[in-house]
């Protein structure tokens, strides 16, 4: 073979090794998406749950979470970050590295509601987050201490009118869908009633069992077992419908305030970012749970309505939801900094 043969021969099959190596790089570059869904989870997971323990969010994501570490393999844990009506978890939530590791159990407050709620918000509720689905339906549930001079919505409302100011209702937090039904109740029913928030539903039924406070609107979860034992007083349901849970509980409209009705939800969603073949492999992940019987009748009984939905089909809620609680959140009044 001649030099410059040999050369020839030299050059192009370098040139032909660079050609694959190329050819390497870009399928790398095309892989990370789809190797980085395939090799999720690695390491555990942490669902943020922006209340204190022991309240409906913090029961819903527990439950989520025991089942969706059966499914991705690795455990899930729960973090409580409660304050400012949710703002706090979900502030940390948005900020979260976007990589499927963080996910957030949001509620109708933290989604709908704190956006009109709040003069300033830390985060926004569209924008910075990936909706993954609904998990489930609450009815607020009127609760009192049964130690109150009232044990219905008419008698309640009298004994309201004739003490202006003298019943303090009890909420999870500012801005909570059991805050805004109690405004929502106030508005509608005529009364003043005075609102004591709390940083979570469990420190504000611990007041109402010892008489601290009379009432409370809160999610039938976090109510629900107190009921059943006799410690605290059902006086009616948020929904429009009662619930199969307590049916002889009548709702707050047939009870005296016709066209009256509220409701909480509670939903997963993933910081904004996260790369869409991770969303996808938590998505079908959560629907298997969602979808698993002992899942939906746990939710059931404790009162909720179990919800499996796309992460479109969430988001068009929430869009929903945001329209509708910032009429209510208007005509109430209710403001907060």
């Amino acid at each position: 073979m001649s030099t410059s043969t040999h050369h020839r021969a030299v050059v192009s099959g370098r040139r032909k090794a660079l050609v694959a190596l190329a050819g390497l790089a870009a399928g790398a570059a095309a892989l990370p998406g789809a190797a980085l869904a395939q090799a999720f989870p690695t390491k555990p997971i942490t669902i943020v749950v922006p209340f204190s323990a022991g309240g409906t969010t913090d029961i819903l994501a527990r439950l989520v979470g025991q089942y969706l570490s059966t499914e991705l393999g690795q455990p899930v844990v729960v973090d409580n970050k409660a304050g400012a009506g949710g703002n706090i978890g979900g502030q940390f939530a948005a900020k979260a590295p976007a990589d499927g590791y963080t996910l957030f159990m949001g509620t109708v407050g933290t989604h709908a509601i704190n956006a009109a709620l709040y003069k300033k918000m830390p985060f926004d509720h569209l924008k910075d987050f990936a909706p993954l689905s609904r998990v489930a339906n609450v009815p607020n549930l009127l609760v009192a201490n049964p130690k109150q001079p009232f044990s219905t919505v008419p008698e309640m409302i009298a004994y309201a009118k004739a003490n202006p100011g003298k019943i303090n209702f009890g909420s999870p937090g500012n801005g909570a869908s059991p805050h805004l039904s109690g405004e929502l109740f106030k508005s509608m029913a005529k009364v003043d009633l005075t609102h004591i928030p709390y940083k979570g539903s469990a420190p504000a039924v611990t007041d109402l069992l010892g008489n601290q406070i009379a009432i409370m609107f809160d999610n039938m979860p976090s109510v629900i077992p107190h009921v059943r034992s006799g410690k605290l007083r059902a006086i009616a349901i948020t929904t429009a419908k009662r619930s199969p849970e307590l049916p002889d509980v009548p709702t707050i409209a047939e009870a005296g305030v016709p066209g009256y009705e509220a409701m909480s939800w509670f939903g997963m969603f993933a910081p904004a970012g996260t790369p869409a073949p991770v969303l996808a492999k938590i998505s079908g992940a959560l629907a298997k749970v969602l979808a698993n019987p002992e899942v939906k009748k746990k939710i059931i009984d404790q009162g909720g309505e179990p919800v499996n939905e796309t992460p479109a089909q969430f988001g068009a809620f929430i869009r929903s939801e945001t329209t509708k609680w910032a009429k209510v959140v208007k005509e109430s009044g209710a403001s907060l900094d």
